[in-house]
């Protein structure tokens, strides 16, 4: 099964509400690409003891995203980077990588922002590719790799 969010299935809590309401944070897209996989390589995480996001990678992401592939989503405090993702778009299907916090809830922020922005854009669906509460919560589910297949043709 592959874990994927449609964009018409995204759910904003009422506790994050406030965030859009007080605009506390500016959310940002594609200025700070190298910043956000770094800080996604460098968060720690529960249940990891290192990251699959090597020097190596991160080399090819940052020239995947030179060539137009690779997008990011920046979540700013002011001047600091507190949160954000980063993905691949292959054109109507956005396949996430890896999302970062250093605030509570700013990888969701980041990941709301992009739903929105890519719903607007008629993107089929976002790719999250594993089971994830944090992302369940916003409305992903599982679908079969057949179907998943299918939304890539």
């Amino acid at each position: 099964p592959r874990f994927v969010l449609f964009p018409d299935d995204l759910k904003v809590s009422k506790s994050m509400r406030p965030y859009f309401n007080q605009q506390k944070y500016r959310v940002t897209y594609d200025t700070a690409f190298s910043a956000v996989i770094k800080a996604c390589s460098a968060i720690p995480r529960d249940g990891q003891v290192s990251t699959w996001i090597t020097k190596e990678m991160i080399e090819a992401y940052e020239r995947l995203h030179q060539l137009g592939h690779a997008h990011s989503v920046e979540v700013w405090s002011g001047n600091e980077l507190v949160g954000g993702l980063y993905g691949i778009d292959l054109g109507t299907v956005f396949c996430g990588e890896s999302m970062f916090s250093k605030i509570s809830n700013t990888s969701k922020l980041a990941f709301i922002y992009l739903v929105q922005k890519l719903k607007k854009e008629n993107y089929k669906l976002i790719d999250c590719q594993v089971y994830n509460p944090h992302l369940e919560s916003l409305g992903a589910d599982e679908i079969s790799r057949e179907e998943f297949l299918k939304y890539l043709k």
